[in-house]
């Protein structure tokens, strides 16, 4: 990870470390493995026993689950300053999903032992895990409440202006997603492929929605409404 100071400031551009002091800072960083993973590589898979949990530096990872049938379901795609496996830690239970790289990525690790006794040291990191587990609920009720009640076209624009997050190049009005294709989209929506081709071509068609490559991209002013 670099120099000590290069690892602190990695650290505070995580959401779930801002609040703490460059001390703090220094102690986790010494504690992080880092850890890269070419792109389409699994990191763990559903069922497994987890050790350890995953802050994102850079890249984009995809967790989900196989269904009934066979067929994979994408539950959500997580990029940098995010992160993910923490819930095997703590309630000691296998891995709830699965989670693979959608490009290269660079992931720090924490292990159990050093996650648990984290928390129990530094109060302002355990508040920070809640606030974000309850964002990450409210999110999944918001996804339950938009499949039972909301029509595909909307669903697809909720889920659209959440993956928003990054600077489209040479679009400053614009924000982008992660590479993502028809399928996985349409994973996230919870419709079929065919169907999120359609909605994509209408909202394209209304100028709602924009494409560079795999990205979409979505005016900022649409963000807000």
């Amino acid at each position: 990870m670099g120099s000590m100071i290069g690892r602190r400031d990695a650290l505070r551009a995580i959401p779930l470390f801002t609040g703490l002091s460059d001390e703090d800072l220094e102690e986790i960083a010494e504690l992080l493995i880092e850890r890269r993973y070419p792109t389409r590589t699994t990191i763990f898979e559903e069922g497994s026993v987890g050790e350890y949990m995953y802050v994102i530096r850079e890249g984009h990872v995809k967790i989900s689950k196989m269904s009934d049938d066979g067929r994979e379901k994408i539950l959500e795609i997580l990029g940098p300053g995010t992160f993910f496996g923490e819930m095997a830690l703590l309630d000691k239970e296998t891995r709830s999903a699965s989670v693979k790289s959608t490009c290269a990525c660079v992931l720090l690790a924490l292990s159990r032992a050093d996650f648990l006794a984290l928390l129990r040291r530094n109060p302002e990191i355990s508040m920070q895990l809640i606030c974000e587990l309850s964002r990450r609920l409210r999110e999944t009720d918001e996804e339950v409440r938009g499949l039972l009640f909301e029509r595909v076209e909307g669903r697809t624009r909720r889920v659209l202006r959440r993956m928003a997050t990054q600077p489209a190049p040479g679009r400053p009005d614009h924000m982008a997603t992660a590479s993502i294709t028809h399928q996985q989209l349409a994973d996230l929506v919870g419709t079929s492929r065919e169907t999120i081709t359609r909605v994509v071509k209408g909202l394209k068609d209304e100028g709602w929605l924009d494409q560079q490559g795999k990205h979409y991209l979505v005016a900022k002013e649409k963000l807000q409404a």
